[in-house]
């Protein structure tokens, strides 16, 4: 497997970042960490080797990037608006760093986003807000809203930041388009610690329903728990799904 570290300093954030790429060929994906994880989590917690059939056979490259959740929304020594704002610092890092890189070294403009817990927070989140660089997400076992880290004192940040809020007012048919055009993925357990995301999935597949924006939204069995385990079976799966 062809395999990629890199590492700059970001203007957007003010110190180094760091992410590795797996795969030569393919569909580009932007992996992001779990709740305060780094880019190597990816690989370590055995993800890169369940998709190492899709990765060496050049349909899929995945792009592990890093994550700053304990400067934004885990940071519980800052305020709810100033977490909120410094996420706004990750959104312009993963934007204006990641993605040109991604599209300059694949020679695609559009690539798909996925995580897992708090992975796929952000996944969707980049998604929705940026439609003119991502046409794909699969987000497993996720929030998709910030309540439970800033309560209702996240301001706006935290409001744009949130797909279940904003996509509640969202009317642009440009926009709602490219979502009805995009391959979405949504997919939870219904073991243990999943209560909350279970919440959020119904939610998020109750809102899509009303904007006419069809996604595939799984609920696996009462075994199914909030673990890696899982999400290194559900991951290849819709992987391989979407790119049939």
């Amino acid at each position: 497997m062809h395999v990629e570290y890199h590492n700059w300093f970001s203007s957007a954030l003010g110190h180094d970042m760091s992410f590795k790429v797996y795969g030569h060929y393919g569909q580009p994906v932007l992996a992001f960490p779990a709740q305060e994880g780094r880019y190597y989590d990816f690989e370590n917690f055995g993800m890169v080797e369940a998709c190492a059939g899709l990765i060496d056979a050049g349909r899929v490259k995945i792009v592990a990037v890093d994550g700053i959740d304990w400067q934004s929304w885990s940071n519980r020594g800052a305020h709810p608006a100033d977490r909120a704002k410094r996420h706004q610092d990750y959104d312009r890092h993963i934007m204006q760093e990641i993605v040109p890189w991604v599209q300059n070294n694949t020679g695609l403009k559009t690539m798909w986003t996925t995580g897992c817990s708090m992975g796929a927070f952000h996944a969707s989140n980049f998604f929705f807000k940026h439609p003119a660089a991502f046409d794909g997400l699969i987000a497993l076992s996720g929030l998709y809203q910030p309540h439970d880290f800033v309560g209702d004192a996240g301001g706006e940040a935290a409001y744009f930041n949130a797909p279940l809020w904003y996509l509640e007012h969202m009317t642009d048919d440009h926009v709602l388009n490219h979502y009805r055009n995009s391959s979405i993925v949504f997919c939870t357990g219904q073991g243990a610690f999943e209560d909350a995301m279970i919440r959020d999935t119904k939610a998020m597949q109750s809102l899509l329903e009303r904007k006419g924006i069809p996604a595939r939204v799984e609920f696996w069995g009462e075994d199914v728990n909030h673990d890696w385990i899982w999400w290194r079976k559900q991951l290849p799966y819709f992987l391989s799904e979407l790119l049939a």
